[in-house]
């Protein structure tokens, strides 16, 4: 480099502006492998939250069923507690009417109330006073009545009156109404 007019300078293998180029697009793949892991690394989180609500899902699921066969056992058992009840009102009637329907001269000492069946246990002051007063009323209401009388000292008559129902479809309320 004689021929020259001005001193050379020194050359570099990698300019300012290659330098630059190269600075830039380090940077860029930098950033395009930090969001590469970045995406890597919610991809996993998500995974691992996807299996966690999958679980849970499983897990209502199966509190669900469970709730709801309690709810049915509940259910039954309000119905059984209903019914109960409705029972226990019907007998009270019946009891009730059943005493109503005995007169005042007729005592009882017992009386026997099955879902078909009633027998009494009494006094009365003479056979025709029950026949009229009591026992037509129950022959009335039920389909087979037998009575026996026993007489006591006082001229009286012990009975017991054994009455049934043949059709067992009647409720108790309408056995003895």
């Amino acid at each position: 480099m004689k021929h020259s007019f001005i001193t050379p300078s020194p050359k570099r293998l990698i300019s300012g502006e290659l330098r630059l180029v190269l600075f830039f697009f380090i940077v860029t793949i930098m950033m395009l492998v930090g969001t590469y892991l970045f995406l890597e690394y919610k991809t996993y989180d998500f995974i691992d939250e996807r299996e966690e609500v999958v679980q849970q899902e499983k897990s209502l699921k199966h509190s669900i069923t469970q709730m709801e066969e309690e709810i049915k056992t509940i259910e039954k058992e309000v119905k059984i507690a209903e019914q109960i009840t409705t029972d226990n009102t019907v007998m009270k009637e019946s009891i009730r009417n059943l005493f109503d329907l005995v007169p005042d001269d007729i005592t009882l000492d017992r009386a026997e109330l099955e879902s078909s069946s009633l027998i009494l246990y009494g006094t009365t002051p003479n056979k025709d006073t029950y026949e009229y007063r009591l026992h037509a009323p129950l022959r009335s209401i039920f389909h087979r009545t037998y009575t026996s009388f026993y007489p006591i000292e006082n001229g009286w008559y012990r009975f017991v009156s054994s009455n049934y129902l043949d059709d067992e479809t009647m409720t108790q309320g309408e056995e003895i109404k």
